[in-house]
């Protein structure tokens, strides 16, 4: 890089000199990332770990936009529905890489990120409930999904502090979850240890070009050299100036979100819970997460009193015991949502060089370790897996356009 930047965390000297030491017979790729949610430093630590130079640019703080408002929710049985079978191999792929990933991660950075395995309940209260669960069942069983049906008694054994109305339940048993914001900070001690360089407080307005291929990002007035970009700002994807390729229809999604206090020791809830209006996520920690609105709003970033009262009465109504918890956060977060709703992954079709790794909706933490695979993967070697392919940036192109 021809400038140095204030804001930026530098890898330790022994990271960096192994990692060109080991670079020394072998050229790679200078990568810039833009965007430092979860997808841009896992695939900071993954591409600096295969000694590729790698800067990191991120508008705020690393790990503080979509990725630490979100859930952490590893859902791709529970939320299976009608018109998203296209995206289902995928999510299921993430899913099944999420162990090996986690403790990979655990193993880089020192840190924890509380992979919780009990699975996940979707439950009816009312048999208007019932009905359209048992709709929602038969629709994963088709599609070969391992989910179980249960009744009132044997949901109640599981979560005895359950609506006494309770009318049944499906249990997805590989439906796990993850603490967000911890992977957000392991993945940031990884990228460091490994030799990324992270620039905070360093929003990139446009990538640079010459003809069709990239030479590096524009920050201000300073231009940084890179061999490959990786637009991966979620949300803020379209903010970014990628010209002479057409903006992205990548758009926020608002959601509001709150977390309550359970006793640890004691908690009253151990599944992540699907409700009818609500989800509920328990941590270890004792936390209960809340969630999640679903307005668009652009980046409206207020809390309103309409969301948290759908929130908390569509969760009491599930869970009643929760009134006597204590509110400990409530927040707002913006989903990158596409024009249908999949990610957009892969190579950019009119620059060379301009790789995509967004739009991820409500899906960015699950799709964390596929994504990091593939985008890497095609980085270093240029060949897109094949469980990705659906999901390139040319899908959103006129169809005479995509064919040329």
């Amino acid at each position: 890089m021809s400038e140095s930047l204030s804001h930026v965390s530098s890898p330790p000297a022994s990271a960096g000199s192994s990692a060109g030491s080991a670079a020394a017979g072998k050229a790679r790729p200078r990568v810039a990332i833009v965007g430092g949610g979860v997808i841009g430093l896992a695939l900071a630590w993954r591409l600096a770990e295969a000694c590729c130079p790698v800067d990191l640019f991120e508008a705020g703080e690393t790990g503080r936009g979509a990725s630490h408002a979100a859930a952490g929710m590893l859902a791709a049985c529970a939320e299976a529905e009608p018109g998203e079978e296209g995206l289902l191999a995928l999510n299921r792929a993430s899913q099944i890489l999420w162990p090996a990933f986690a403790a990979e991660l655990e193993r880089a950075s020192g840190e924890r990120v509380d992979l919780r395995t009990e699975g996940t309940l979707t439950i009816a209260l009312t048999a208007d409930d019932l009905a359209k669960l048992r709709h929602l069942y038969a629709f994963q069983q088709g599609l070969g999904l391992p989910v179980q049906w249960l009744t009132a008694a044997e949901v109640r054994r599981r979560e005895p502090y359950l609506a006494p109305r309770l009318a049944g339940g499906v249990l997805s048993p590989e439906d796990h979850q993850v603490d967000n914001r911890k992977v957000a900070a392991a993945l940031k001690i990884a990228a460091l240890k490994a030799g990324a360089r992270l620039h905070e407080h360093t929003p990139v307005q446009r990538v640079a070009t010459a003809g069709a291929r990239v030479t590096g990002v524009v920050s201000g007035d300073v231009h940084h050299g890179a061999d490959v970009v990786v637009l991966a700002a979620g949300a803020w994807s379209r903010a970014v100036d990628i010209t002479p390729a057409p903006p992205l229809p990548v758009r926020p999604i608002k959601g509001q979100m709150l977390a309550l206090r359970m006793d640890p020791a004691a908690p009253i809830l151990s599944h992540v819970l699907w409700a009818p209006g609500s989800y509920l996520v328990p941590r270890r920690d004792g936390r209960l997460i809340v969630g999640a609105t679903t307005e668009e709003k652009g980046f409206d970033p207020d809390l309103t009193a309409g969301g948290q009262l759908a929130l908390l009465t569509h969760a009491w109504r599930a869970l009643p015991t929760l009134e006597e918890l204590s509110i400990i956060e409530q927040w707002v977060g913006f989903r990158p949502g596409s024009r249908d709703d999949a990610p957009i992954l892969g190579p950019s079709p009119e620059v060379d060089g301009l790789v995509y790794a967004t739009g991820h909706h409500r899906n960015g933490i699950l799709l964390l370790p596929v994504t990091t695979d593939v985008i890497a993967d095609q980085i270093l070697t240029g060949r897109m897996a094949d469980v990705a392919a659906p999901f390139g940036a040319a899908r959103f192109q006129p169809p005479r356009a995509a064919a040329e």
